[in-house]
């Protein structure tokens, strides 16, 4: 059974698109491109309003 838990190897900041990254077995640099892009599309607040809500919910890999 497939979990998604934040990336220990692959984190720019807390591992959040590292872990998704591994979670759908997608290169985390193309989820960091499209969260960028996303952000800049919604003026940035509410991607980082759900980044720091990901942040607390996403559990850290044990």
């Amino acid at each position: 059974m497939k979990r998604l838990y934040r990336s220990t190897e692959n984190k720019v900041l807390a591992g959040i698109l590292g872990g998704l990254g591994e979670y759908f077995e997608v290169d985390p640099v193309l989820l960091r491109l499209g969260f960028v892009f996303l952000l800049l599309a919604t003026a940035v607040v509410p991607g980082i309003i759900a980044y720091t809500a990901a942040v607390f919910i996403v559990p850290k890999k044990p």
